[in-house]
């Protein structure tokens, strides 16, 4: 099992996606029945600043499963959101390459 990291990057109009009670219920509902999504929140560059996108840490095989969760999620808005996926390694993993 890998591990990715997704970056959002949104436009300033997607505050009025998450502002919207009925969408932000279903994402977080979608975001507990995949416990691969590990940890997700709002980036925010500094304190009560507007969200300028989110991160995930998710666990999966492929980043094909990884782009699936994302374009599966209620918030993703495809001309609102870009994202970017990386995957990343354990430090044994890393150790291993290096010796």
């Amino acid at each position: 099992m890998a591990r990715w990291t997704v970056t959002f990057t949104d436009k300033p109009e997607m505050d009025r996606v998450r502002g919207d009670r009925k969408r932000r219920e279903a994402h977080i509902a979608y975001v507990r029945a995949h416990p691969e999504l590990q940890i997700g929140g709002a980036l925010a560059m500094r304190p009560m600043q507007d969200f300028p996108g989110a991160i995930w840490n998710v666990e999966a095989e492929t980043r094909q499963d990884v782009e699936r969760l994302i374009l599966q999620d209620p918030y993703y808005v495809a001309s609102l959101r870009r994202y970017t996926i990386t995957e990343w390694g354990t430090a044994s993993a890393v150790q291993g390459i290096l010796s």
